[in-house]
């Protein structure tokens, strides 16, 4: 155990966290994310975190604008922005932030879209903190007037085509769609999809895509947060500089918190061109974010379907053999939230079945409850997840904006995990009765072209617009036709790039290195930043081993290393594992086989002797080689009709 435990440690720390030095961070007072919040007089609201542990910034520019600001007929707008953002602006000219990005060695460049929000995200050498701020403001004031007709054609284009691989051509592509329209009325915020309307965005003119743009991508209406190591004082000065003369805005209406509604239970069903196999997913009305019930329905969810000894686990997948898995989450928007359970079953499974296997899951938890030890292991498995989130610079000013922005308070990060840890198996089961016993639902029912019959029973056909792709309906579009435009005036030159900064000095961190005399070798590195210890096991030997006769035996044994050992049935060792807030993950790749392992610093001994255990002690357990093997399969025949899956092996 000894020899083992010193070269788990150091060899495969390529990112660890030294398991000392974290656990007496562990001990120390409770989590604190300092931050200094600042005004600018054009609305513009800033939020800086000094985290001088490497020397990069993360800067994130979030406009408090998603689907739900856009307007019936004029969908889409919020996701085509998150596009036309990356393209141009006067001062940096076409592709200028790509190209900006790549040459200063910036990394992390990336946007997303939701409901509430769009946001832009960035992490750089700290040297050149300031050349991202002006390349962010020009987006913000120096952009709209770049967008020309043809820009925008070519960009509805991209759009359109996003959207037909990520729905229209995807397997259960349209469910979110069909439960939407089904819990939120007609006037609700929450009725259409992220990505829009396809014809909404044909239909859009440039004229109602500035006014979109005018209206809600203003510094009142902005957050801007960065993170890392860098200098306060001088960055507030370069914030004021490059955002300072953009104009305030029309200030944005306040939205009410608005649930869905499901008046009498609604059964849909849907004969889905891509998916091989039937799926059920269910769908309850719940909160909006930061509500104090959300803490509990994430553990409530957690509990019923994740594991080898949750209800729904017992039930569907290993009792009455109806699919390989479950799934189940709440999710929770500024204005509104749901909780969603998912079944998709094994190949010609009737939806019936599983539905009564559901009240089944269902009817043990009310009976049972969730015990404490139970509780308690979803609880540390959560509480991993939190400080993994916060382990980088762009994590924590993602995490601060997020706060600032619909909390009103960037210090809410705090409180988050202290509301998680603090629920009782009472406040479980008292959301479970409010929210889902009893209540009216949304079942959708997606299943192969021609299996209707597999749809639950009652459902009546869901309502999907499925566009017909008409060869050359598209407009012709010349990419390089240089757009032009009048220039937005400016107190000073913005065409000039500011200058780097001083070189930053990079702190190599310290790498232990050695060799054990069985062969061996060890590295590891120490860093403090969060309570958690990481660790990473690499074995010589992957998927070019497998037998031609017999590929996938490379994969099967990787997994099965993870259910159960000699002395811990694959219940017990999932459990063993959770109940330490701990994931270890065995992945096969061409070369080589990977252990992963995440863990809370307090539990690293306990961790790496579970470690020990599956390496040393597999238990190959029969049933669960059954049960690999068929979900395996069903995995297979899925993606067997997934375009991309199939692109991906051409």
């Amino acid at each position: 155990m000894k020899i083992l435990k010193a070269a788990l440690f150091v060899i495969l720390s390529i990112s660890v966290f030294s398991p000392l030095a974290a656990q007496k961070a562990a001990e120390k007072a409770p989590l604190k994310i300092d931050f200094e919040k600042f005004t600018l007089p054009n609305g513009l609201e800033v939020v800086f975190h000094v985290d001088r542990s490497d020397p990069v910034v993360a800067v994130s520019l979030t406009a408090h604008v998603g689907s739900a600001r856009e307007i019936e007929g004029r969908t889409g707008f919020a996701h085509l922005f998150e596009h036309l953002l990356f393209l141009e602006s006067e001062n940096l000219g076409k592709g200028g932030l790509d190209k900006l990005t790549a040459r200063i060695g910036g990394s992390g460049a990336n946007g997303s879209t939701n409901r509430d929000r769009t946001n832009y995200l960035q992490t750089v050498p700290r040297d050149a903190l300031e050349k991202m701020l002006w390349a962010e403001a020009d987006k913000l004031g120096w952009f709209i007037n770049t967008v020309t007709d043809p820009v925008l054609e070519k960009e509805k284009q991209v759009v359109k085509n996003e959207k037909r691989q990520s729905v229209d051509n995807n397997p259960y592509g349209h469910t979110s769609y069909v439960i939407d329209k089904a819990m939120y009325p007609a006037d609700h915020p929450y009725n259409w999809q992220v990505i829009g309307s396809l014809e909404d965005l044909q239909n859009a003119q440039l004229k109602d895509v500035k006014d979109f743009f005018r209206r809600w991508y203003v510094p009142n209406n902005v957050t801007l947060t960065v993170a890392g190591d860098f200098d306060t004082v001088q960055a507030k000065k370069w914030v004021e500089k490059y955002f300072g003369e953009i104009k305030r805005g029309e200030e944005a209406p306040p939205q009410t918190k608005r649930p869905g509604v499901v008046k009498q239970t609604v059964k849909l069903y849907h004969e889905d061109n891509f998916a091989r196999l039937p799926e059920l997913t269910y769908a309850w009305p719940t909160v909006e974010q930061y509500n104090a019930d959300e803490p509990a329905l994430v553990i409530l969810a957690n509990y019923l379907t994740r594991g080898k000894n949750s209800p729904f686990y017992k039930v569907i997948v290993e009792e009455k053999k109806l699919a390989p898995n479950v799934g189940m989450f709440n999710g929770s928007s500024e204005l509104a939230g749901d909780i969603q359970l998912s079944v998709r079953a094994f190949a010609d499974k009737d939806l019936d079945d599983v539905a009564k296997a559901v009240d089944e899951a269902f009817g043990r938890f009310e009976r049972d409850g969730i015990p404490q030890k139970d509780l308690d292991r979803i609880k540390a498995g959560l509480e991993t997840q939190f400080y993994s989130g916060l382990s980088s610079v762009l994590g924590k000013g993602v995490q601060l904006t997020q706060c600032n922005m619909f909390a009103g308070d960037p210090g809410c990060i705090e409180r988050e995990i202290n509301g998680t840890l603090a629920v009782t198996a009472d406040d479980v089961k008292r959301v479970y009765e409010k929210y889902i016993k009893g209540k009216n639902y949304v079942a959708t029912s997606f299943v192969p072209k021609g299996k209707a019959a597999l749809a639950l029973d009652g459902s009546t056909v869901a309502e999907v617009v499925e566009e017909k792709i008409v060869q050359g309906a598209e407009s012709a579009v010349d990419p390089s036709i240089k757009a032009t435009y009048e220039k937005t005036p400016s107190t000073f030159d913005r065409s000039i790039e500011p200058p780097y900064g001083p070189a930053p000095v990079v702190k190599t961190p310290a790498v232990w290195e050695g060799k054990l005399a069985n062969g061996l070798r060890v590295y590891g590195i120490q860093n403090t930043e969060v309570p958690l210890v990481q660790f990473q096991v690499a074995i010589d030997g992957g998927q070019l081993l497998d037998d031609i006769k017999k590929v996938g035996v490379a994969n099967l044994m990787a997994r099965m290393l993870t259910q159960g050992t000699a002395n811990k049935t694959p219940q017990e060792l999932e459990e063993a594992i959770q109940q330490l807030g701990a994931s270890i993950s065995v992945n096969a790749g061409s070369e080589e086989t990977r252990i992963n392992v995440t863990t809370l610093a307090k539990n690293y001994d306990a961790t790496l002797a579970l470690v020990e255990e599956i390496l040393l002690e597999p238990r190959w357990d029969a049933k669960e080689f059954a049960l690999l093997k068929q979900s395996t399969l069903a995995q297979i025949r899925q993606l067997d009709a997934n375009p991309n899956a199939i692109a991906q092996r051409e």
